[in-house]
């Protein structure tokens, strides 16, 4: 029997045909995006590629190949050979300088102003460290924050109701929750003060006095205040009373700040600053851990800079000598405020959402450890490290000189960081600049 096909039947099956190679048509001339981040393995890159197929999927006329474990060298090395990718991520908001001030990160203002971005959608600190000389070539994608961690357990044996406030209360809560082995040799720190030890770094103790590192013009003026000679005489009184060559003893056996055998997940460390992240790393590794999150303690003098913190973070941009420049930045818009995205994000990661927006939304997971650090990022006092010409070099010249400081002391502290402010500059003009303008962290 001869089947007779309708006319309707036959037009449906025309229309199929003609949206099927249409639809062909449009994939096959669908724009690769290349986007380079610092995530390498597991649940953090699993995070990212998932938000990011998010874009994918939403917008067909492009195709994204995230690659992963992508670290400042490369990136630099690929800007310089011509074969740069679409999108590029760094975790190290230090460099923004560099990037900035070369030229090798595009300058995003037209592109903001065209997509009618203004940069008060992000706090203070971010919006600073996010650009130099008034150039900004990056925008924040998610931060880190700072702040107390204390183990409640020891906190209670010590009879210890609440988190230290004030630098004052820190060290005497230090000293009554340290333990100490029947030959001297410290078995619990109550704080470890060693700059160098994993998170400790100076930047992040200037944040609690309210210390500053340049004035207007880009000059350092470390010897011009009393707060840096004020705050590293308390840590070296707190270094000597531990003992430094016990301190370095006690570091040489705890594990790596990565590990599961990290200080204050075994238990070793009562009190410890660290980033928001941490609390991810305790769920994973050390559920059970009774402890709590708080403000990073501040000098007693300065109590209205209580519940503020040091920030840095994640940045990504536009590379010079990338290709689909419009289309690149238009992904980059997204991952950098959609609320959505942002908040996918930090769920999976565990960093601070960077918007003000973002960190509301009622997407992101209640943790009352990680809302601490959510807090301290809204805060208007957080603050950040100064961008300069010669990036992480430029802090990294002040971590060497306290390390100095904490084990041999000096006599002429005052006299020493002014020949410091000396060096800073001459370090800073040699790279070709001061500071990245945009407010004195």
């Amino acid at each position: 029997m001869k089947r007779v096909v309708s006319a309707a039947a036959l037009l449906a099956v025309v229309a199929l045909s003609v949206a099927a190679v249409a639809g062909g048509a449009r994939q096959a001339s669908s724009t690769k995006l290349t986007v380079w981040v610092g995530w390498s393995a597991g649940k953090e890159l699993v995070t990212f590629k998932k938000v990011a197929a998010e874009y994918d999927k939403a917008h067909p006329d492009v195709t994204l190949d995230v690659v992963g474990g992508i670290d400042d060298q490369k990136i630099t090395s690929a800007i310089r050979a011509g074969n740069a990718p679409d999108v590029v991520s760094s975790f190290n908001s230090y460099d923004v300088g560099i990037y900035c001030g070369t030229g090798a990160w595009l300058d995003l203002k037209p592109y903001m102003s065209s997509s009618h971005i203004s940069p008060s959608l992000f706090p203070k600190a971010t919006q600073y460290y996010t650009q130099y000389n008034g150039k900004r070539c990056a925008l924040p994608l998610l931060a880190d924050t700072y702040g107390l961690y204390y183990n409640k357990a020891l906190f209670a044996k010590a009879h210890i109701t609440h988190p230290p406030r004030t630098i004052s209360e820190l060290t005497a809560d230090a000293k009554k929750l340290t333990q100490r082995n029947k030959d001297g040799s410290l078995k619990v720190v109550g704080l470890d003060p060693l700059i160098g030890f994993y998170e400790n770094v100076p930047e992040r103790w200037a944040q609690a006095y309210g210390a500053k590192y340049i004035d207007a013009n880009g000059h350092a003026i470390l010897g011009k205040q009393a707060a840096w000679p004020k705050m590293m005489k308390w840590q070296k009184s707190l270094v000597d009373w531990y003992g430094y060559k016990n301190l370095v003893k006690f570091q040489a056996g705890l594990g790596d700040e990565f590990s599961s055998s990290n200080g204050f997940e075994a238990g070793k460390l009562a009190m410890n600053m660290d980033g928001e992240w941490r609390v991810a790393f305790i769920a994973n590794e050390v559920p059970k851990l009774q402890y709590g999150t708080a403000p990073l303690p501040v000098d007693d003098a300065h109590p209205e800079l209580y519940g503020s913190g040091y920030i840095n973070g994640t940045i990504i941009g536009l590379p010079k000598g990338g290709h689909n420049v419009d289309k690149a930045w238009q992904l980059v818009n997204w991952l950098t405020t959609n609320t959505h995205a942002l908040a996918e994000l930090a769920n999976g990661l565990k960093n601070v959402p960077s918007t003000a927006a973002s960190t509301k939304s009622k997407e992101l997971i209640p943790d009352a450890h990680f809302a601490t650090f959510l807090k301290i990022f809204n805060n208007k006092h957080s603050g950040t490290s100064p961008i300069m010409a010669s990036g992480q070099s430029y802090t990294n010249l002040v971590q060497s000189f306290w390390q100095k400081f904490q084990a041999k002391g000096s006599s002429k502290l005052g006299a020493d960081l002014t020949k410091l402010d000396g060096q800073l500059d001459a370090q800073a003009k040699q790279a070709g600049g001061g500071n990245g303008g945009g407010g004195v962290p």
